[in-house]
Parts: C-alpha cells; sequence; structure tokens
C-alpha cells in the first residue's frame, strides 16, 4: 500500500468498499498537479491525465488540441505516436476525449511494460507536444484551405471539421447541445467544446497554441492511476521525468456557475432533413431544468430515480401521459450530472411546434398530481435496484472498470478538490434512497426542482427540408467571395500551403523517429488461446450448456429457442416481437407492474435475437431467439416463472400498446440507422450475401426500419396483420425441439436449473412437420444492388463489402493483422489523415464476409478509390521485423482484452453455436504470432476478389449522393417518415 513520497503532500487516504479499493489523494509540491491513486486488485491498470479545459468560443479549440498533441512529441517525435501505439500494444483502452469541461487522455493495459510505455507517450504529448513546430498538424486536425489549381473553388477540410459536420447533421447531438447551451449561457457549457463547423475556420494557429500553453500545465492537470502496481515507483517516475521540471502555476480554468433564471428560457430552433421527408410529426420538444449542484451526491442519486420513475420505466406516468396525448410518439427523460450543474429533460420526438403549450401543460399537471398522490413506492424500489445490481456487477462492456471509476471521480473532483471520492462511492447513496422511502422526499424533490424552478429551458427545435444544402451552399459562397478577394500572389501562396499539407501528410515518419517509440518483444505475449467454458449437458432432451465460472453469485442465463426455420418475412416481424416482449400486460401483471417486478428481483429479463456464423459450413448460420436474465442465485425460479409469464401469457391484441411500442422503435431506429451510419451501411452491403449479416439486416436494420415505418403508417390498415404475424412466430418459436439452454454460474445452481428447464419443456407442444423444415441459408439474402441511402448529413458513411470464400479463397489468422494495418495504416493515411474522415474500418471474417467503411467522411467517390488500390497496396507490401512484431502484439491485444464471467460465458456460448474449438482458436492465434511479410502480401488475391465484385452501400448527403449517382444501382432516401 502506499505510504508517502516527499516530492508529493498526502491529502487524504480513503477506504472506498464499493469499488474494493484504497483511495488515495495528493498534490505535487513543485509543480502543483493533482494525483488520484486507486490501489486494488485489478490486474487491468489505468492511467489518465485530464485538464480542465473550459472553451471561450465555439471555435473546437480544446477538440482540436485532443486531437493534435497526439501528433507527435519532444521524446516521440513520429507524426503519430497514438496510431504507432495502438498497433504495437497490449493497451486495453488507448483513447483520448473531449467534453464540454475538460480533455481527458485515459490508456489501460494489463501489462506493466506496456503501461509503462504507454503512459510515457501520452505524459510527453500532452506536456511537450510537436504542434509549436509543426503548424500541418493543426491545420490536418483542426481545419485548412485546400486549393490545389488556381481554377478549382476553395473548400475546407480538417479531421475536426468533418466529425463536427456529421455530428451537427444528428438531430439528437444538436438538441443535446441546445439543452446544455440554453440553461448555462454564461458559462463554458454555452459554448460547443467540440467545435461548430460555422466557427472552426475563425481559430488561428496562434489561438491554438496559446490555448494549450494555458491550459496543459501541471497547475491544471489531474492524474489518476488505478489498479495492481507499484504506485510509489510511478509517482517518482512522474516526479523525475516531467512534473519536477514545472513550478506551480496560478492557472485560471475553475468552471463558472449560471446564475438562476427569473424565468423559463423559450427556444425556437430548426434543424435540417431531406428533401423526401416529411415535416409533419418530426419536431422535437425538451423541456429542461437545472437542478441543483453536482457536489451534492445524494441528490444526483435521488433525481436520476426520479427520471427512471416519471419517464424511464414502462408505463411511467408522465411517459404514458404524453403518449396518450399524441404529444409526440417517442417520449424519453435524462438526467445529466456529469457537469458542474446537473440538469433534468422531458423530450418529446415525432411531435409538432403546435402541441409545444399542450406538452408544457401535461408536463406540469402529472408532475403535480404526483407531488399530491406520491410517487409509486414500488417504482422508486424499482429503480433503485436496478442502479444497485448495475454498480454491484460493474459490469462496462468492453470498458475497463478503471476507467469507468476514473470518470466517475471527476463529477466532483474537477469541482472541488475536496471531494474526489464521492461519486466512487453510490453503493452508500443506494441506501440513503432507499431510507427517504414513504417520506416525501422524492415528491419534495419534484416540487423544487421542476415545478417551481423557473431555471429551465423549453425548446421547440422543428425541421427545415434542405436546410444542408442551403448551409453548404453558404459556405462555398463565402469561400468563393474569400477567392475573389485574393491576389494572384496569395492565391498561389494557399496553393503551396495545400501541398506543403500534403507533403507533410505523404512522408512518413523515419525510421529513427519511429524506433523511439517502445514496444514490447513477442516473447511478452500469451502463446495460448484463452480457454471456452463449454459443458454440455442434456436434461430431458434439451441441451444445457454449462459455463463454469465464479460469478459472484450472479447467474446470467440464456433461455434460446431456435430461429433458423423463420422465413424472411418472419425475421423482420422477429425483429419487432424483441421488442415488445416484456413491454405489454401479461396474465398476471400489466406491463409498468412487470417492470417493477424485474427489476426489483432482478439485474434484468429481456428479449434478444443473436445470429451465428457456422464455421463447419461456412455459408450457413445458426440463429436463436433469446430471453436473457441476471439473477442472484436464489432468484433462479423468479427468472424462470417471469420467462415464463413473459413467453406464454403476454397480450399482443392490445392495439393502443402495440402502436405506441412501434411508434417508439420506429424513432430510435431513424437515430440508429443514422447516427451509426458506419455500421448500418456496412451490414446493408454485407446483407446480400451474408446470411449473418441478412439476419442482422432484417431484425435489426434498414429492411426492419422499412416495415416499421409501413405498418406505423399504415397501422389501422395493418394492425391485425401485425398481431396475426406475432402470435404465429411465437407458435413457430416456442416448440420443445427449439429449446436450448446456456448458463454461466457456479455448479452449485445446476439442479435447480436443470428441474425448471423441465419443467419449462413440460409447457412446450412438440413442434409440426411443417415447423421442421429449416429455411436454405441463402433465402434471407437482401436482393443485390449498389445503394446511396440520401439523409440530411454533412458527410457519409461508405461501405464496400463481399465475400473472399465464395470466390475458393480461404480465411487464415493473418486475415486479423490485416485489419490492424487498415485501421492504422492504409486506410487511416488515406481516408482519415488525406482525406479528412473522422474514422475508417475494416472487417474480415472467417465466413469470408469482409467489409471496408468510413465514417463521417467528406468524401465518397474517393474513398472508393481508396478501397480500390489495397490490392496494389498488398502486392508491394514491405515491413521489416519491427514493424511486423508490432502489427502482430496490436493485434493479438484485441483478443487478450480481460472479460468478465458474463463476457467469458457469451464468447463461449458463441464459440459453442459457431462450432469453434479451442484447437481453431489456438490454430488462428499461432498463425497471427507466426506471420510475416510474405503472409500478408498473401492476402492480396483474397482481397482483390472482394474489390471485384463487392458491393456498396453509401449512407450521406442527399447533394453529394446525387452528384455521384452514376455510382450506383438505387439511389433513394434512407428516412421517409
Amino acid at each position: 500500500m502506499f505510504r508517502s513520497l516527499p516530492q508529493y503532500d498526502v491529502i487524504k487516504t480513503e477506504e472506498i468498499a464499493d469499488i474494493k479499493s484504497t483511495g488515495t489523494l495528493l498534490i505535487h509540491k513543485k509543480s502543483g498537479a493533482r494525483v488520484m491513486i486507486l490501489e486494488n486488485e485489478d490486474e487491468n491498470k489505468v492511467f489518465n491525465i485530464a485538464f480542465r479545459t473550459p472553451p471561450a468560443d465555439s471555435t473546437g479549440v480544446a477538440h482540436i488540441l485532443e486531437h493534435s498533441v497526439l501528433c507527435g512529441s519532444r521524446k516521440f517525435p513520429s507524426k503519430d505516436p497514438f496510431v504507432e501505439l495502438a498497433k504495437g500494444s497490449l493497451n486495453t483502452f488507448l483513447n483520448a476525449m473531449t467534453y464540454p469541461d475538460k480533455t481527458m487522455y485515459p490508456i489501460a493495459s494489463c501489462n506493466m511494460q506496456d503501461f509503462c510505455n504507454l503512459m510515457e507517450v501520452y505524459v510527453d504529448a500532452v506536456f511537450y507536444p510537436n504542434i509549436y513546430t509543426k503548424e500541418e498538424i493543426f491545420r490536418q486536425e483542426g481545419w485548412s484551405y485546400v486549393l490545389e489549381k488556381p481554377e478549382d473553388e476553395i473548400i475546407y477540410n480538417g479531421v475536426v471539421y468533418n466529425e463536427m459536420k456529421g455530428a451537427f447533421s444528428s438531430p439528437d447531438d444538436v438538441l443535446d447541445r441546445e439543452i446544455l447551451n440554453s440553461l448555462y449561457p454564461d458559462t463554458p457549457y454555452g459554448i460547443e467544446s467540440g467545435g461548430d463547423p460555422k466557427n472552426i475556420p475563425d481559430l488561428s494557429y496562434e489561438e491554438f497554441l496559446a490555448f494549450h500553453k494555458k491550459y496543459y500545465h501541471p497547475s491544471n492537470s489531474y492524474i489518476y492511476l488505478y489498479g495492481d502496481m507499484d504506485m510509489e515507483e510511478r509517482l517518482s517516475w512522474l516526479d523525475l521525468e516531467y512534473l519536477s521540471k514545472f513550478d506551480a502555476d496560478q492557472v485560471e480554468s475553475e468552471i463558472t456557475m449560471q446564475p438562476a433564471f427569473a424565468k423559463v428560457k423559450e427556444l425556437d430552433k430548426t434543424y435540417s432533413i431531406s428533401n423526401l421527408e416529411e415535416e409533419e410529426d418530426n419536431t422535437y420538444l425538451a423541456y429542461n431544468w437545472s437542478v441543483g449542484d453536482v457536489l451534492d451526491a445524494d441528490l444526483s442519486a435521488a433525481m436520476s430515480i426520479v427520471e427512471y420513475v416519471l419517464l424511464e420505466a414502462p408505463g411511467a406516468p408522465l411517459k404514458q401521459a404524453l403518449l396518450d396525448a399524441a404529444v409526440g410518439k417517442d417520449i424519453e427523460g435524462s438526467y445529466d450530472s456529469g457537469v458542474r450543474q446537473p440538469y433534468f429533460s422531458v423530450i418529446a420526438r415525432n411531435s409538432n411546434p403546435e402541441q409545444k403549450e399542450q406538452f408544457v401543460h401535461i408536463i406540469r399537471t402529472v408532475l403535480q398530481e404526483q407531488v399530491e398522490k406520491g410517487l409509486e413506492e414500488r417504482s422508486i424500489l424499482a429503480g433503485i435496484n436496478n442502479l444497485e445490481f448495475k454498480l454491484r456487477e460493474a459490469d462496462f462492456g468492453h470498458f475497463p472498470k478503471g476507467l469507468m471509476y476514473g470518470i466517475d471521480a471527476f463529477d466532483s473532483w474537477l469541482y472541488d478538490e475536496k471531494e474526489p471520492f464521492l461519486y466512487l462511492k453510490q453503493i452508500q447513496s443506494c441506501d440513503f434512497l432507499k431510507s427517504k422511502l414513504g417520506t416525501g422526499y422524492y415528491e419534495e424533490l419534484i416540487q423544487k426542482y421542476l415545478l417551481d424552478n423557473a431555471h429551465a429551458s423549453l425548446i421547440v427545435m422543428h425541421p427545415e427540408k434542405g436546410l444542408t444544402d442551403r448551409e453548404e451552399e453558404k459556405v462555398k459562397e463565402k469561400l468563393a467571395a474569400y477567392k475573389a478577394s485574393l491576389s494572384q500572389d496569395e492565391i498561389q501562396q494557399m496553393i503551396e500551403k495545400t501541398k506543403k499539407l500534403r507533403a507533410f501528410q505523404e512522408t512518413p515518419s523515419t525510421k529513427e523517429e519511429l524506433e523511439k517509440i517502445p514496444l514490447l518483444q513477442l516473447s511478452d505475449i500469451r502463446k495460448e488461446t484463452a480457454p471456452i467454458y463449454n459443458h454440455p449437458i442434456n436434461v430431458d432432451g434439451t441441451l444445457l450448456l454449462h459455463h463454469e465460472l465464479d460469478t459472484n453469485g450472479i447467474a446470467y442465463l440464456n433461455v434460446m429457442f431456435d430461429a433458423k426455420k423463420l422465413s424472411p418475412q418472419q425475421l423482420s416481424y422477429l425483429g419487432i416481437l424483441k421488442c415488445v416482449l416484456g413491454m405489454v400486460d401479461t396474465q398476471h401483471y400489466d406491463f409498468h407492474e412487470l417492470s417493477n417486478e424485474i427489476n426489483i428481483q432482478s439485474g434484468g429479463i429481456y428479449p434478444v435475437s443473436d445470429v451465428f456464423a457456422d464455421m463447419a459450413n461456412p455459408g450457413d448460420y445458426a440463429s436463436a431467439f433469446e430471453m436473457k436474465a441476471k439473477v442472484l442465485y436464489d432468484k433462479i425460479d423468479f427468472a424462470f416463472d417471469m420467462i415464463e409469464e413473459i413467453l406464454f401469457t403476454s397480450s399482443l391484441e392490445k392495439e393502443k400498446r402495440l402502436y405506441e411500442i412501434l411508434a417508439r422503435l420506429k424513432s430510435r431506429l431513424q437515430v440508429r440507422l443514422t447516427s451509426a451510419g458506419h455500421s448500418t451501411a456496412a451490414t446493408r452491403a454485407m446483407a446480400h450475401f451474408s446470411p449473418v449479416s441478412a439476419f442482422n439486416e432484417r431484425t435489426g436494420g434498414v429492411a426492419l426500419y422499412e416495415l416499421v415505418e409501413s405498418i406505423e403508417t399504415h397501422f389501422e390498415d395493418k394492425k391485425g396483420e401485425l398481431v396475426d404475424n406475432l402470435q404465429n412466430l411465437l407458435s413457430a418459436l416456442l416448440v420443445q425441439e427449439g429449446l436450448m439452454v446456456s448458463l454461466t454460474s457456479e455448479k452449485e445452481v445446476l439442479p435447480k436449473v436443470e428441474e425448471r428447464i423441465r419443467r419449462l419443456r413440460g409447457k412446450l407442444p412438440h413442434q409440426t412437420e411443417n415447423d421442421e423444415t429449416k429455411q436454405p441459408s441463402d433465402s434471407i439474402l437482401i436482393p443485390q444492388s449498389n445503394e446511396g441511402l440520401m439523409t440530411a448529413s454533412q458527410v457519409q458513411y461508405v461501405a464496400l463489402a463481399g465475400n473472399f470464400r465464395q470466390y475458393g479463397c480461404q480465411y487464415n489468422g493473418a486475415l486479423r493483422i490485416l485489419r490492424t494495418i487498415m485501421g492504422y495504416e492504409y486506410l487511416w493515411t488515406n481516408i482519415r489523415v488525406q482525406g479528412g474522415a473522422y474514422g475508417c474500418m475494416s472487417g474480415f471474417g472467417k465466413t469470408g464476409d469482409t467489409y471496408l467503411v468510413s465514417y463521417r467522411d467528406p468524401n465518397l467517390g474517393r474513398t472508393l478509390d481508396v478501397y480500390r488500390g489495397i490490392s496494389d497496396y498488398l502486392k508491394n507490401f514491405t515491413v521489416d521485423e519491427r514493424d511486423m512484431c508490432k502489427y502482430i502484439i496490436g493485434t493479438i491485444s484485441e483478443s487478450d482484452t480481460p472479460m468478465n464471467p458474463s463476457a467469458k460465458g457469451n464468447r463461449s456460448l458463441n464459440a459453442w453455436m459457431s462450432h469453434v474449438t479451442e484447437e481453431d482458436l489456438q490454430k488462428e492465434r499461432d498463425q497471427i504470432l507466426g506471420a510475416s511479410q510474405r503472409s500478408i502480401r498473401a492476402l492480396e488475391p483474397l482481397l482483390r476478389v472482394v474489390l471485384e465484385h463487392g458491393n456498396i452501400c453509401v449512407i450521406g448527403g442527399e447533394q453529394k449522393i446525387q452528384s455521384e449517382k452514376e455510382l450506383f444501382d438505387q439511389v433513394r432516401p434512407l428516412i421517409r417518415g
């Protein structure tokens, strides 16, 4: 345990039981740097250095700086150390993030040497970046004028510029910003820290440097270390190598508070839709309140429960009242405590401007009713239990929990150095919340912070057709006028600057520069693949697949039904069914009570659909409809009771409730398909030849959206057909022969689970002769077409996809390395660095399914040309032994990310369903570890057939797609309603 070091003052030490850590807060004496250490037994070590960075305008200087400092530094002068680390480290997290009031640079790794390497590169980057000597970094990552020839039009380009064009194309993102800006206009939150594309070109290089000089000083830093490591050694290193070089300074970066409003502020805003979208039922209404101080952690926890009870739970009173009055088709609540002054929002999507007064009236009426009669105590308890289960489970998916704890700590540490551990003790807040049941406490909060609070805003954000095109035209006119004002010499200077930037981007870092970045050895990598935990048990003819793991008393249960026999039409209805079950009345509960019961007694019970590529028969697949549950061991019976209640007694005939679910699903699909345009485009492009992608497309992609949109628009005509299809689908799924159960737990619960499987099996009918016939794998494919799907976006998501197995090529583990090379070398350089796109991704599946896709990309045809250049790149791929080692290590790091018990169980289940063995995984790992330059060159034929025969799907701006429509077989809107 950390004791003390003479270079640091210990401010406080505390045992933090919630996260099983000892927390210590320190100040570095010479530099004034703030340091937090959390000591525990977690091998996944985390480092984060952050700075308070309140912006003064919307030029995005904090965001551009976040990108730029990782483009080379004093010790590590190569152009992109971040990418070099991503290529060749065992990191479990590597990124940087800009918030409205802070900028973070976190890394994580389980390997101590790797951790030290990453930490050194990041600390050197923030304190000694190359931005002072290479203006091209600012022009590449931020913005620049581009002019190739005297007769060309001037355009803007830059990674952050294009990223924010994408962000400002999302109405949900726009609304989030408007809410924050409206409540806190005189603070940093009244400004767009990410950068408004209209304002980004106003930022000068000198202002950019001045921002770094002011805020990136140790006296303004917050340094975080978490995990099982020698803290004294790391802190001594920090002092010796960096912090001791600085003297404490007074950095003015405090986050100011917004004085309360005297009356509610009303704003009328617009957002862009395509010319083919409807303006009716497309307005956002948002009522928002400033709520107290983030340093009151109990208040923040309580308001999150109030939000759950009023708006989040199925049948929540405020949400239901707005739905009943048809004031919007999708009602959402939000409570955000990640800023100095938290805020509470009620949002109605798919509404109309004239419904504003009704929206406000219903909100105030329902809030007053809830205060007078009292919030439903079981709903409060359900919200508290749901929160506590998540806190105790500490499952953050692929994000290291140490990273998330550190981000939580900033919710208080950034604003009050005396309370750094406030948000690391949230389980204690759950005890406080329970103690307030029945006391009127929650009702008092509604009265004080919602009903009687004038520090609020009411936003009406309505659609405007063609707004994006008009804004783009204004930019063109502005740039044309600017060009007209330039002399011939000035135009020539701009051309030279464009050439200089291009030369900077195209000139690789020298071998000497690259070799300064520390690199592990292949000997540091484990040779063996991670184990699979599969123990099959036959329970009277039903497979129970047990994954025996220490789960800390939580059972992870999947009750699965074979979906392979479903027709293409049924698959799309499966996408609807999984959103209906658990959200409608059952025999013993209405849907509101059902939600309460589940959240009081468990960590969640919900339906999903899943698909698995069959590696024993490439081109085939397995699929399932599942009921998933997370419960404590003593709640196994409850889990099965609820699953049976939902499967066997759900009421599918109540038209009003079905319409509410369908309208909400349509709204959420519109948001997801456009905001995750890269995933949408890649899945759609592969759905023409890949049964796995076709399954996902029909149950959650464009095909599902088109079905939902059609039914919702013509609901009165189609409601009977909808009910019939859902009932027939359930009947087809719920048969004995299709049942399988997956369980991740310790052995002690097996007898109980086996008993409940027998009971469940006994309630299921045998399948009929018609049910025995499984659909041919290719029957669910989407008809082949190169598609341009138009939105109101200012950027594109460009996907090209194909399957190399269809042309006789075989999978090799070296393809995993190729993904690393593409993501951090070829595609990164050509699409992000030179093309200005925010991101680029690729995937090469064992089934042969391959995709290439860009993210928030200003280009279209140029990006497709870059893809087509991969074949030549691979033919001439040349790499030395060090770089090959780097690519191998970076590839292995993806496989060796620590997994919690739930993730290990899911990985094992996927292996079983896909007919993948440990031997298969070991063979792939051996192929990765043994790969060479020749291995990568040998992949050229695989990529060539994909590029020659691949499908294209682009989601992007109307104007851009129409201008290059010859690339497509079909051009149509992505969203119609």
